[in-house]
């Protein structure tokens, strides 16, 4: 589970998929409101306090982005209270409102430390792909996003375990990207890097 703050009120927490097994939770189960959930969010409340300092009591908005190779990226907004002082003192503990929203996202989104090992994973994975995605550069590290990627869930893994070789799934999403990274190759990504680049 990796924290990180995105504003005074918001913050992005990155869950993996061995986070969410280690205890019992499916994918599904994010959006249910069963216990396990909310064991869930008080741990991820208690990890973004103790690193971040961020508090969380009255209304929260959770956006839960499901990204299919990498895990979940779960968004945290604190909402305006709406409680007056003497009303909020009648709660002996913190009170959760909690609006889940949740969306899935078929893309497939790797970073890579060093340009070579994102040319080296392109030459991988070139004869598996149709649409090669997009390359962006930013924060000091280069970024592959693949779309609509068709294929049986044997070559999926096999894609997966190729990029995970090289690069690692990232919890930057592509809307990040498109504003403030700087584009490498803006479509085509992988057959370009192939072509320019042995």
């Amino acid at each position: 589970m990796r924290v990180e703050r995105l504003g005074q009120d918001k913050i992005r927490i990155f869950l993996t998929f061995d986070d969410l097994t280690e205890r019992g939770i499916e994918k599904e189960d994010m959006w249910r409101d069963i216990p396990k959930v909310h064991e869930l969010f008080n741990d991820m409340m208690e990890q973004a306090y103790q690193e971040l300092g961020f508090e969380v009591s009255g209304p929260v908005a959770v956006e839960v982005f499901a990204l299919p190779a990498q895990g979940m990226v779960v968004i945290v907004t604190k909402g305006k209270t709406g409680f007056r002082q003497e009303k909020e003192e009648e709660y002996e503990e913190e009170v959760y409102e909690m609006e889940v929203t949740l969306e899935e996202s078929d893309l497939i989104l790797y970073s890579f430390r060093d340009f070579e090992h994102m040319v080296e994973a392109a030459h991988r994975i070139n004869g598996m792909l149709t649409n090669g995605g997009s390359a962006y550069f930013y924060q000091g590290k280069y970024f592959l996003v693949l779309e609509e990627v068709d294929l049986d869930q044997e070559r999926y893994h096999k894609l997966i375990a190729i990029l995970s070789e090289y690069g690692e799934a990232t919890p930057t999403t592509v809307y990040v990207l498109e504003e403030y990274g700087k584009v490498v190759f803006a479509e085509d990504a992988v057959k370009e890097i192939c072509r320019h680049f042995s």
